[in-house]
């Protein structure tokens, strides 16, 4: 299948988005903003305070004199410190209260997105999204932003006091400013491509990963071991290659601020000259001067280096808001009616590319109440058709009705969701009491194990957890199935451990599950089919045959050689 990936949010669309989330932080975000402002301007009378003393200095004044300001100092400092500490604490929390939201919208927006969708993504795109960019993000929200507050104030309030001891100080300071701005522009045409082509790469690479070490078995089966090492090393190669390129250009674009410190600094210093030789100034303002600006060389560095995080964040938040943002229409559930069909497929056609259909023209009616097994051939459309009538995929032509309501999928790959069992087991009705857990868990022989797990049902189970096997997994699966009371249920290989040990649980686990509700079972072992109301044969995703088992072992064809074949193997 082709690989489509998710979609990516356009820049003026994610700054409207952000503003909305960080709305209800204006308190937050102006008590920090003043706090900072405050502390930036104690700061910054650090250097006229050193300034006084050099000038104290050359007129021997008083040892007090020097004691006063250098208590001044102290003063400021610890100032500073505790306004900038508070100030920085509370954004901080601003912007991850901000980035809480734009998690929960993407999760929300993630699992309304049809699985189809997901599936052409890929793994890779979905999990990179909600790893590396949201670790991206929350570290801009935590540290960079906050850094780049403090060095931006700190930037406008320096420059405004250079002005303040003379505004030619001011102008000789912003000799920098033309290389430092054409730094920056520089920089971000180059950085934003990059950063973006960084963030598919890698999601690329995460995709062929999790698709070798998913299917890690059956590379090893085929021996093609080789081959898929080698996809993922051309992926991660890729990656490696386009972050290297990112570090070129950070060297470059700090060699490029280098310079325009040594300008902006220079000119300083040549003014403070000129001004001291005139008389303009006294050699502490001139001192000063020299102080504020060299004090600009963190501030500015850290500003312009937080570009770099600043465009990471940004293509981050572009992928997380592309996904968050996504209008995905909202799920039409169908209501129950008593309509004798529960299902019916007409003309449905099905490819997972659009020149190679895997169904072709099934028609299929299954009445209320009515248990159908879908036998067939490995490759004949089994698991195909139950996606699409499950709503997994949407068919190519014609159409899936299903008059009865949900429909619910089970399947072999069955996961236990972390946390307490109980909550587990209520994700499929939360409303659900203790009473009706119990009941379902009772249903599918699974309340004696828990019942002796060390806590019960408020047991932690999944990652982390206590530790269920595959069948127990498979139990609590069926137990939510129950829970969810849908009308229509399909099963794929969802009884596939009956192979083990517990083949007999959980066939009959099954079968309590699926009381009173229409069935479709894709059923991988033939003993499923024989305790089916009718069999449904698939052919190179054709309806080849439909009956009832005993019928179909009586006359020629693909079921009867299906049969014999299972049975033969049985017998043996």
């Amino acid at each position: 299948m082709t690989t489509t990936p998710l979609p990516i949010a356009a820049g003026t669309r994610t700054r409207a988005v952000l503003l909305t989330f960080l709305r209800p932080e204006r308190g937050r975000l102006a008590g920090a903003l003043a706090l900072l402002i405050a502390g930036t301007i104690a700061g910054l009378l650090a250097p006229p305070l050193l300034g006084r003393i050099v000038d104290l200095a050359t007129r021997s004044a008083a040892t007090s004199d020097f004691v006063v300001t250098g208590a001044a100092l102290v003063a400021v400092a610890l100032v500073d410190a505790v306004l900038a500490g508070f100030g920085t604490a509370l954004l901080a929390r601003a912007g991850e209260s901000t980035l809480a939201r734009i998690r929960e919208r993407f999760v929300e927006s993630a699992l309304r997105l049809p699985l189809e969708q997901v599936e052409r993504a890929g793994a890779g795109d979905l999990t990179s999204r909600v790893t590396n960019d949201v670790t991206v993000v929350g570290e801009a929200a935590r540290s960079a932003l906050p850094e780049f507050t403090r060095a931006f104030l700190t930037i406008v309030l320096t420059l405004g006091g250079m002005a303040v001891l003379d505004w030619r100080f001011l102008v000789a300071a912003l000799i920098a400013v033309p290389v430092q701005v054409h730094t920056v522009r520089w920089y971000a045409r180059r950085a934003v491509p990059l950063y973006a082509r960084q963030r598919v790469a890698v999601a690329a690479q995460q995709h062929h990963l999790l698709a070798t070490i998913d299917g890690a078995p059956t590379i090893r089966t085929f021996r093609i071991a080789g081959e898929h090492s080698g996809r993922v090393a051309v992926r991660s190669q890729h990656a490696v290659d386009l972050l290297l390129q990112g570090i070129a250009l950070m060297t470059r674009f700090y060699a490029r601020l280098h310079v325009a410190e040594f300008a902006g600094l220079a000119a300083v210093l040549a003014t403070g000259f000129f001004l001291v030789r005139s008389d303009a100034v006294t050699l502490g303002t001139a001192t000063a001067a020299a102080l504020y600006f060299h004090g600009l060389f963190n501030p500015i560095n850290t500003a312009l280096a937080l570009v770099d995080d600043a465009q990471a964040a940004a293509s981050g938040l572009d992928r997380l808001i592309g996904v968050a943002d996504l209008a995905v229409a909202p799920r039409t559930v169908t209501p129950r009616s008593e309509a004798p069909t529960a299902v019916e497929v007409s003309g449905l056609t099905f490819g997972y590319h659009p020149d190679r259909p895997v169904l072709r023209d099934v028609d299929l009616r299954i009445r209320r109440g009515e248990r159908v097994a879908v036998v067939g051939s490995t490759g004949a459309g089994k698991t195909s058709l139950a996606k699409v009538i499950a709503g997994v995929h949407d068919p190519v032509s014609g159409a899936v009705e299903v008059p009865a309501g949900e429909v619910a999928l089970i399947t072999q790959e069955v996961h236990v969701f972390a946390g307490p069992l109980v909550d587990d087991l209520r994700l499929a009705r939360p409303t659900a009491t203790d009473d009706e857990v119990w009941a379902a868990l009772a249903a599918v022989d699974a309340a004696d194990w828990v019942a002796q797990l060390p806590d019960g049902p408020n047991t932690e189970v999944g990652a982390g957890g206590h530790v269920l096997t595959a069948a127990q997994a498979q139990q609590l699966a069926f137990a939510r199935l129950i829970l969810a009371d849908p009308p229509v249920a399909i099963l794929d290989e969802a009884t596939a451990e009956a192979g083990s040990a517990g083949a007999r649980l959980l066939e009959r686990v099954a079968a309590a599950a699926l009381e009173g509700r229409t069935a479709v079972i894709v059923a991988h072992r033939l003993t499923q089919a024989v305790t089916a109301d009718r069999v449904v044969v698939l052919e190179q995703g054709r309806v080849v045959q439909s009956g009832p088992h005993s019928s179909l072992i009586e006359e020629p064809g693909p079921y009867a050689t299906l049969w014999q074949a299972w049975s033969g193997q049985r017998d043996l």
